[in-house]
């Protein structure tokens, strides 16, 4: 019964994993990803050295770390690159009256408009 009902509880995790690739990236706790990796590798590892092999635990296991991985994937391009930083540098060329946050500005570089 244990062989049974623990994997089929343990497909909350893949499923939630699913479901969020649909939301956008920010929500994604870097964190909580990598332990979720980690944590279902080493019940895959559990799961085929038992005896009896539970291939059901397996199989969850398996597709959790497949997802998580997938949402690590959008973390890591949300977060270090991808579409983030194209996004900024685009913007940036094509507008002509944007002003990069990251460069200086004098106030030697402003125009006397007498407007005070």
């Amino acid at each position: 019964i244990v062989h049974f009902w623990g994997p089929v509880a343990n497909w909350g995790l893949p499923l939630a994993a699913f479901k969020d690739m649909r939301a956008p990236p920010d929500i994604i706790s870097g964190r909580m990803t990598t332990a979720l990796i980690f944590y279902s590798m080493a019940f895959m590892r559990f799961a085929y050295r038992v005896q009896p092999r539970n291939l059901l635990l397996l199989a969850c296991h398996t597709t959790n770390v497949m997802a998580q991985s997938v949402q690590a994937g959008r973390f890591v391009i949300h977060h270090y690159g991808g579409t983030a930083t194209t996004t900024a540098a685009t913007t940036t060329t094509n507008d002509p009256t944007m002003v990069p946050t990251s460069d200086r500005v004098c106030a030697s570089d402003f125009e006397d408009d007498n407007s005070c």
